[in-house]
C-alpha cells in the first residue's frame, strides 16, 4: 500500500477466473455441499440459469485482492458485502470476474477500499467495502 492515496484512486485491478474443480474445491474446503455449486440438474430443478459459484468464494477472491494490495492481511480489520447476483460457472469453461478496489474513505489510520466485483460486466456484490489499517 502506498501512503499517497487519495479518495476516488483505483487501488488495484485484477481478473480471476472460476472453474467447476474451484467450487467442488471451495465446496470440500466450506463445507458447503449444496449442490447447486456444481451440479447442472440440481441447479436447473432448482430453477437456477446454472451452475453457481458460492457467494463466500467470491468474496473470498475479492479479499484476496485487497489482501494482495495491502501487503499483510492482518492490516484488514473488517469486510462486508451484500451478495447481489449469482456467478454462472459454465460445464466447460470458467466464469471470468473483475475485481477493482477505490479507496472510498482515506484517514491517517485507514483506508476504506470499495470493492467491484463484475462477472459479464455486471456487478455481482453489493456495498463491498473492506476497511484496511495503514501499516
Amino acid at each position: 500500500m502506498t501512503s499517497q492515496i487519495t479518495v476516488g484512486d483505483e487501488l488495484f485491478r485484477r481478473t480471476v477466473s472460476l472453474t467447476r474443480k474451484d467450487l467442488v474445491a471451495y465446496a470440500a474446503a466450506s463445507g458447503d455441499h449444496n449442490p447447486i455449486h456444481y451440479n447442472d440438474a440440481a441447479a436447473s430443478a432448482a430453477g437456477l440459469p446454472g451452475v453457481l459459484a458460492h457467494g463466500m468464494l467470491t468474496l473470498g477472491v475479492a479479499a484476496s485482492a485487497v489482501e494482495e494490495w495491502a501487503g499483510d492481511p492482518h492490516l484488514i480489520k473488517e469486510i462486508s458485502t451484500r451478495f447481489s447476483r449469482p456467478v454462472v460457472v459454465p460445464g466447460d469453461g470458467e466464469a471470468s470476474l473483475e475485481i477493482i478496489g477505490t479507496a472510498g474513505e482515506v484517514d491517517a489510520e485507514s483506508v476504506r477500499v470499495d470493492i467491484a466485483v463484475l462477472h459479464e460486466s455486471k456487478g455481482v456484490l453489493t456495498r463491498a467495502r473492506a476497511i484496511v489499517a495503514r501499516a
